[in-house]
């Protein structure tokens, strides 16, 4: 992606979203030890070689391993040799070693102008009466149609939803009452090198926090509460979990995200949502020429822990929901890639084959990738696009959407979701006192007093939790009783094919060459949509409908 987006309207991918408006385990693992001298990596074992041979390998290398994730072959290893990724590349036991950098990057979004107050009551457009005092402002969730559906199904508390993010801030009073704090888990602590001082002297933020805030939104929009407070979710009965793989600065890691890949998968998560890709690499290629052999070796690690990851928890019953990107490009023919490796070192010039490149998580197997659209339901400017890779579309913003309408250039045209208080007061939107000081900025207060605040960001970070809470909720309407995990549990497939079966096809526009220029974009942004109304490359078989896929006609 052209500088990390899968959160914002400004982008952020790794957060996929931009600014509108161990012991040998795969438990935790320990603080960076970048400031000892030594570096860390994580390295992929070969198909099929044993533990102790990959140890022996990593060890040959001059490698020590600090933790290791016995289900899909990968170690964490620290090593003062200079040479220890070309030695780790050409060992016939290892795949090769990834350095310790982000995967991914989710700034937080500027302040604007002036505050704004809001008054309670209402209905919303679409005539159902709204649950929560700001859902008149969430046209993402009467696109996809929940507002209907929470007449036949508003979640099953026994359906769980990992949010693969930053964290999640569950003192909000509409993330509260779905969060599971026994479940919840860190695996990305705190490196101060990019993140800052520790906030705790472990360095591993307890869970139910989030200084990054990209978490946060993206878990209002799958399951806020239907309290009576701020807004309410696509599911707000199910339940939230956090698994804490991108950094407080916003990016993310290979191990973390492995690891907590396999763990959805152990404790029987029903859904995870993605709205991140990995890096440092913009695409991982196999065999790139234009790239040396130890980067080649690189990708090719980044290629199979991440795969591997995502077949191991697919295997267990999860439903892997991802933001396609939003670097704006079609993934069925990219082009080039300029800007990787895009931290450590310069980035370069890379021709892309696109049968050997490819984006993580989102290009991986088993994973339903999404789309974005704005209000208008026009694919949003910065959306990836593809038939080979997206599933499905849904409400990811677009702020200039509606051109040539009074709707036309409007934050609201952006999606609205929870938002750490921390981390508005450390960016000046809110002050010490609670108060927003701040555009576009709600505070919204339970009758108790306790608060939360919700801003606008679009992305496909936006997009991917309107389609994670649909499919959460088909699990709470058609999965069964798991006598071995208690809840409920639905084969992965069969939510997959429920939420294509109900999707509501979307034609291409005419002329089907969207040009942005009227939005004030250059030529790059242009995108040819192909295919029929059933199936296309900008909204794959539709945009995501909860009331059709929970039974409603």
């Amino acid at each position: 992606m052209r500088r990390r987006l899968t959160a914002g309207v400004v982008a952020t991918a790794t957060g996929l979203a931009l600014l509108a408006g161990l012991p040998i385990s795969s438990a935790t693992a320990a603080p960076s030890t970048a400031s000892t001298g030594t570096s860390e990596y994580t390295v992929v074992a070969g198909d099929g070689v044993s533990a102790a041979d990959a140890i022996a390998a990593i060890t040959a290398a001059g490698g020590t391993v600090v933790s290791s994730n016995a289900a899909v072959g990968t170690y964490r290893v620290s090593s003062a040799a200079a040479d220890f990724k070309a030695k780790a590349a050409k060992s016939g036991a290892l795949i090769g070693a990834a350095a310790r950098k982000p995967i991914g990057y989710a700034p937080n979004p500027s302040p604007v102008e002036k505050p704004i107050t809001e008054g309670r009551g209402g209905a919303s457009s679409s005539g159902v009466p709204k649950a929560d005092p700001l859902d008149d402002k969430l046209w993402g969730l009467k696109m996809v149609k929940a507002d209907k559906a929470h007449a036949i199904e508003k979640g099953e508390r026994g359906v769980t939803v990992g949010v693969l993010d930053t964290g999640l801030d569950a003192s909000n009073p509409d993330l509260a009452p779905n969060y599971s704090s026994k479940l919840s888990r860190n695996f990305a602590p705190d490196i101060p090198e990019i993140d800052g001082a520790c906030e705790v002297a472990s360095c591993v933020d307890p869970a139910g926090t989030d200084d990054g805030g990209h978490g946060t939104h993206v878990a209002g929009t799958i399951a806020a509460a239907a309290n009576g407070s701020g807004v309410t979710g696509v599911a707000p009965n199910v339940t939230l979990v956090e698994l804490k793989g991108g950094q407080d600065s916003g990016y993310f890691f290979l191990d973390p995200v492995v690891n907590a890949l396999t763990y959805a998968g152990d404790v029987g998560i029903d859904v995870v949502n993605m709205s991140f890709y990995v890096d440092p690499w913009l695409y991982n290629c196999k065999a790139n020429p234009a790239d040396a052999p130890e980067a080649q070796a690189e990708q090719r690690a980044i290629i199979a822990g991440v795969n591997r990851a995502l077949n191991y928890a697919h295997k267990r019953g999860v439903t892997l929901v991802g933001a396609a990107g939003n670097q704006y490009d079609n993934l069925n023919d990219p082009q080039e890639d300029t800007t990787s490796p895009d931290y450590g070192t310069d980035p370069y010039y890379r021709p892309l084959d696109n049968s050997t490149c490819f984006t993580l998580p989102a290009e991986g197997p088993n994973v339903i990738a999404v789309s974005a659209v704005g209000p208008s339901k026009s694919k949003s400017h910065y959306s990836n696009y593809g038939t080979e890779q997206i599933t499905v579309a849904g409400p990811g913003g677009f702020t200039r959407d509606f051109f040539g309408t009074p709707q036309y250039n409007q934050t609201a045209n952006n999606i609205l979701s929870s938002y750490p208080l921390n981390v508005l007061q450390a960016t000046g939107r809110v002050d010490a006192d609670g108060n927003v000081i701040a555009a576009n900025v709600f505070k919204d207060c339970t009758k108790a007093g306790k608060c939360g605040y919700y801003v606008y960001l679009a992305g496909t970070s936006m997009a991917s939790p309107h389609v994670a809470g649909v499919a959460a909720l088909i699990i709470s309407k058609y999965g069964h009783r798991d006598f071995w995990r208690g809840g409920l549990t639905m084969n992965p497939d069969l939510v997959q094919a429920r939420l294509v079966r109900t999707a509501a096809e979307t034609a291409c526009p005419e002329p089907r060459l969207r040009s942005y220029a009227n939005e004030g974009y250059p030529v790059e942004y242009d995108a040819y949509c192909a295919g029929p109304k059933s199936f296309n490359s900008f909204y794959g078989h539709g945009i995501a409908d909860a009331y059709a896929a929970v039974g409603g006609r």
